[in-house]
C-alpha cells in the first residue's frame, strides 16, 4: 500500500508540474499544439490519478474486512478451542470413571489410558520404566476386568456410543 501512495503522490506531484508548465507556456505564446499535447498528460495523469487512488481504497477496505473476517475466526478457533479442551476433560472423566466401574487399579488405570491413546506395550513399559512383560500381564487383566478379548476390543468399547450416535444420524438422514 505505501508503494501505491508513493505512486499516487508521484503522479500528483507531475500533475502540478506539467499545469505549472502550461501557465508558463501559456504566458510564454508558446504553440496551442505544444499545450494541448502538455493538457492531453495532465488529462492523463489525473485519470491515472483517480484510478488507482480508488484501487487503494478498495483494497484498503478489503484488507480491513478481511481482517475482520480473520478476527472473528480466530475467536471461533479459540470457542472451539475451549469445546474441545471440555469436551476431552468430560471424556477423559467418563473414561476414568469406567475404569472405577471396572476395579482398576492406578497401575493398571495408567496402562489403559496408554493402551487407548495407541501406545505398544513396548512403549508403555518404557514410559513407566518398566518391563515389557509387565506390561503385557497388566493388559490381560485390563481386558478380562473388562470383559474383552484384546487391544482393538478394548478400544472399541470407548468408541461405541460415538459410532452408534454417528450411524444412528446417518440412518435418519437417509430416511429424510
Amino acid at each position: 500500500m505505501k508503494k501505491d501512495l508513493v505512486i499516487i503522490a508521484l503522479l500528483v506531484l507531475i500533475m502540478l508540474f506539467k499545469l505549472v508548465d502550461i501557465v508558463a507556456d501559456v504566458q510564454l505564446e508558446i504553440p496551442a499544439w505544444h499545450i494541448a499535447q502538455e493538457s492531453v498528460l495532465v488529462l492523463l495523469t489525473v485519470i491515472a490519478t483517480l484510478y488507482l487512488s480508488r484501487d487503494l481504497m478498495r483494497r484498503s477496505r478489503q484488507v480491513k474486512a478481511l481482517a475482520h473476517r480473520l478476527a472473528q475466526a480466530d475467536k471461533q478457533i479459540d470457542n472451539l478451542s475451549t469445546q474441545m479442551r471440555a469436551a476431552r476433560q468430560e471424556y477423559s472423566q467418563a473414561v476414568a470413571s469406567q475404569f472405577d466401574t471396572w476395579g482398576f487399579t492406578k497401575s493398571e488405570q495408567q496402562v489403559a489410558f496408554l493402551i487407548l491413546k495407541g501406545l505398544s506395550f513396548k512403549e508403555i513399559a518404557e514410559v513407566r520404566q518398566t518391563k515389557e512383560k509387565t506390561v503385557r500381564q497388566q493388559a490381560s487383566t485390563i481386558y478380562g476386568k473388562a470383559e474383552v478379548d484384546g487391544r482393538h476390543t478394548f478400544c472399541a468399547w470407548f468408541m461405541e456410543d460415538f459410532i452408534q450416535d454417528h450411524n444412528q444420524e446417518l440412518a435418519n438422514n437417509e430416511a429424510a
